[in-house]
């Protein structure tokens, strides 16, 4: 078991965010372009680049986690879900993004404390021992169980000794990878050969076969019984993470792209496998240590996700920046009668048009109140002169007098009339609108006509 290291530990991330780096949310590196290795896998010391660690966690080998392998409670119920909850919108876990961002980074804050020369997983594929509890040997897996899809499917042991990780899972007989041992097992021709017929084998059991030495892979001739079967048991999801896991610490990270991508495919364009789409987004990917090919297959995914609105994965939306959003001008308020005002109003100017002789009020006032309309004409005159008679006061006189007779029955400025004539309320609100010099419907166009 692991040692969570003390003094100089990482930080755990808190949060889906803080574990995903796929649209640069963390400092996950982005690793040079691979070689690849004789067989098509990546060489001895091609893994994309990870984070410097200090010398005393260079074992990396964690203690016993709740990770997703095909035992695991916790996982199952979230790797198994998909059917149940098709029609939901779906959630991102943190239990999984933590659990994939400690094997991107090389279990960070862990070491190894076996030693190095139990060598348990290099010699079970050396076949100098066999695998526990059952007592078989890894030729014998090859050569007797392969197409035995029963015995595949409902044995439970064999999955963590013929795919090792660095973490503890629920058989404990089987041991965790050190990183001493990993580099011996890249070293070692026969258990790599061993390891690709292991990947061949379960790839058979699946209704997928590999197609050449750089991982690229196909349909089986037994794909459609086998992409049923898929379908319906979703502890195979978890087998699914755990290989893709394994090819990436023994030097076979390039071949997991073309598998996800595969599995995406049929999961989200051919509908032949629909229920492995959860899993194979919320996990399969996040496998992958390159963030420049979690971005393709998620991209890759997003074009054929149904419905739209509910892909999780990114990328994130842009905010736009801070002015490119033009400020549009409001609306402007509907004045009397439904139509929009566009000229500026003075504010006094209705007081103004009752002050002028003629057309200043409607027939009806000018009837109920002669008098009162003479006397509105007859102010003007008195307030400037502060009670001295001016030239024109006669004239003003006789215009008064004019104001007293029946109104005319053509109507000088209709628009007037009929916003003088409006309900109190409607008046109010045309005032309103020029209260502060400004027409609130006029603002572009004052912007784009430029003042004599």
């Amino acid at each position: 078991m692991g040692n969570l290291l003390g003094g100089g530990s990482l930080r755990e991330p808190s949060t889906v965010e803080d574990c995903d780096s796929t649209w640069q949310t963390d400092s996950e590196p982005e690793p040079e372009p691979e070689e690849p290795a004789p067989g098509g896998g990546a060489g001895p010391g091609q893994e994309p680049a990870q984070p410097e660690q200090p010398p005393e966690r260079a074992g990396g080998r964690p203690r016993a986690s709740p990770a997703p392998d095909e035992d695991a409670a916790a996982a199952g119920a979230e790797q198994g879900g998909d059917s149940t909850e098709a029609t939901a919108k779906p959630k991102r876990s943190f239990y999984a993004a933590r659990d994939l961002y400690k094997y991107r980074h090389q279990y960070p804050n862990f070491k190894d404390i076996r030693y190095q020369n139990d060598l348990s997983n290099l010699r079970f594929y050396k076949n100098k021992i066999p695998f526990k509890p059952d007592g078989v040997y890894i030729e014998e897996v090859l050569n007797k169980w392969k197409g035995d899809f029963e015995k595949l499917e409902h044995s439970h042991t064999y999955i963590q000794w013929l795919f090792p990780l660095r973490e503890q899972g629920l058989n404990f007989y089987a041991k965790e990878l050190t990183t001493y041992e990993i580099e011996e097992f890249k070293k070692t021709k026969e258990a790599i050969r061993r390891f690709l017929l292991a990947y061949k084998m379960m790839l058979e059991f699946f209704g997928i076969k590999l197609t050449d030495k750089t991982g690229n892979v196909a349909r089986a001739a037994n794909w459609q019984e086998r992409f049923q079967h898929l379908n319906e048991s979703q502890h195979n999801y978890l087998r699914i993470t755990r290989i893709l896991k394994s090819l990436g610490e023994l030097g076979y990270e390039s071949f997991k792209s073309p598998l996800v991508k595969f599995i995406l495919h049929e999961a989200l364009v051919e509908n032949t496998i629909p229920n492995i789409k959860q899993s194979a987004l919320e996990y399969f990917v996040y496998t992958i240590r390159d963030r420049r090919e979690r971005r393709k297959l998620l991209r890759f995914a997003q074009k054929h996700y149904t419905p739209s609105e509910n892909f999780i994965w990114g990328p994130p939306r842009k905010e736009p920046a801070d002015g490119a959003r033009a400020q549009r001008p409001a609306a402007p308020p509907a004045g009397p009668g439904g139509q929009t005002p566009v000229h500026k109003r003075p504010k006094d100017s209705r007081s103004a048009s009752s002050a002028a002789p003629g057309g200043g009020k409607t027939a009806e006032e000018k009837i109920g109140a002669p008098r009162e309309a003479g006397e509105e004409a007859g102010r003007p005159g008195a307030e400037p002169g502060g009670g001295d008679a001016r030239p024109g006061s006669a004239e003003e006189e006789r215009k008064a007098e004019n104001a007293s007779s029946p109104p005319e029955k053509t109507v000088s400025n209709p628009a007037e009339t009929k916003e003088t004539a409006s309900p109190p309320e409607k008046a109010e609100e045309g005032e309103n609108y020029s209260q502060d010099g400004e027409d609130p419907g006029n603002t572009g166009s004052g912007d784009e006509v430029p003042s004599p």
